[in-house]
């Protein structure tokens, strides 16, 4: 009995120690970013940098300047995963943001702009006009709701500002879980 007891516990810290070194063994490593407006007269890219800080971690800044007040915005989010080329994956879901930064409604934009959000001047609803920034932005695995499997994936968001396609942004990611390092 006290044997059975003392295997229970000692299975129950071999699970809670592994779910807490689970970030330590995974690289969730931005690889590229594209940033591309469709109408400079309303929306200038003014920097879309991607540095490498150390061997498995680079920060995104992106700074994006709205030259005309965005009072309804629509997004359509996609992640694609690589398998002889970008294949869609995950979701591919178009939304109306002012309504989403108002209340967050849908799961998995909700896990996307979680990544995002402790890194970007974006704290109101619409309307957004003026400088936007995403500043020293770098995925953090422990923001995923669930792991992703290993691999590569595109993230790809497409902002229409006032009904007309206005910005692009594409991320490329690289998802790897590496338990032998543990």
């Amino acid at each position: 009995m006290a044997q059975s007891v003392n295997h229970k516990i000692l299975w129950n810290f071999i699970i809670l120690t592994s779910l807490l070194t689970f970030n330590s063994a995974v690289v969730f490593k931005l690889t590229n970013a594209v940033c591309e407006s469709f109408n400079k007269s309303s929306v200038v890219v003014n920097q879309c940098r991607l540095r490498a800080v150390q061997r498995n971690k680079a920060v995104l800044n992106i700074e994006v300047n709205i030259l005309v007040p965005a009072e309804y915005i629509e997004v359509r989010m996609q992640i694609l995963r690589k398998g002889n080329g970008y294949k869609p994956w995950l979701f591919d879901v178009t939304l109306d943001a002012c309504k989403f930064l108002r209340k967050s409604f849908n799961p998995a934009v909700t896990m996307v702009w979680a990544l995002f959000k402790d890194f970007t001047n974006i704290n109101h609803t619409c309307p957004l006009q003026g400088y936007t920034v995403l500043k020293d932005f770098y995925p953090r695995p422990e923001k995923l709701l669930n792991p992703f499997p290993t691999g590569e994936y595109l993230l790809i968001a497409t902002f229409k500002f006032n009904h007309q396609r206005a910005i692009s942004l594409k991320f490329y990611i690289t998802y790897e879980e590496d338990f032998v390092s543990n």
